[in-house]
């Protein structure tokens, strides 16, 4: 099983960019935790009929009316839990590994920090990141690969605009 976990996408329109588009093709489940921003976006993405998905803080209202704020679902035996903003802070995770619990979740997978973390305790903690609009990092996805029980993510890094954050610190390091 090959789940491409997403998030804060931040599209407008209803074009997935080429950078990420090939992804889709090659997994079985497309899971997003929210900011589409647009019910174009949101389209786009379901249309693929592998989509598992909740509304994020900055999707349009008639995204927030049809995506629920959580969702749990079940795939080869592994709970995967879903949400948009499951914590106030970057650098501590300990309320999400509760949510995680309180959901009953294997792993959740969350978004709106716009950057990438797989953090890995009794529960599996992951953040895709943001393919078009990262902070402190660079454009990214994660893919989750499922066998015989096992859960394997990794982070993907895909062409994009990086953070500015990012770039101001590379020209640091090329100037040395």
């Amino acid at each position: 099983m090959k789940i491409l976990a997403i998030s804060d996408t931040h599209l407008k329109e209803g074009e997935i960019p080429p950078t990420f588009r090939g992804l889709l093709d090659e997994c079985d489940i497309i899971v997003h935790a929210g900011d589409f921003t647009s019910t174009e976006c949101y389209n786009t993405f379901a249309a693929t009929g592998k989509l598992k998905a909740v509304h994020g803080n900055s999707d349009d209202s008639e995204l927030k009316q049809l995506l629920p704020e959580r969702l749990v679902f079940e795939t080869e035996g592994v709970k995967i839990g879903i949400v948009h903003e499951g914590s106030l802070s970057i650098m501590d995770t300990t309320a999400l590994r509760y949510l995680a619990l309180e959901m009953g979740v294997d792993v959740l997978i969350f978004g709106h920090i716009h950057r990438p973390l797989i953090e890995k305790s009794d529960v599996i903690l992951i953040c895709p990141g943001s393919p078009t609009k990262p902070r402190q990092s660079d454009p990214s996805v994660v893919l989750i690969d499922i066998k015989d029980g096992k859960i394997l993510p990794r982070i993907v890094e895909v062409e994009g605009k990086t953070c500015g954050s990012i770039d101001f610190s590379r020209d640091l390091e090329n100037e040395r």
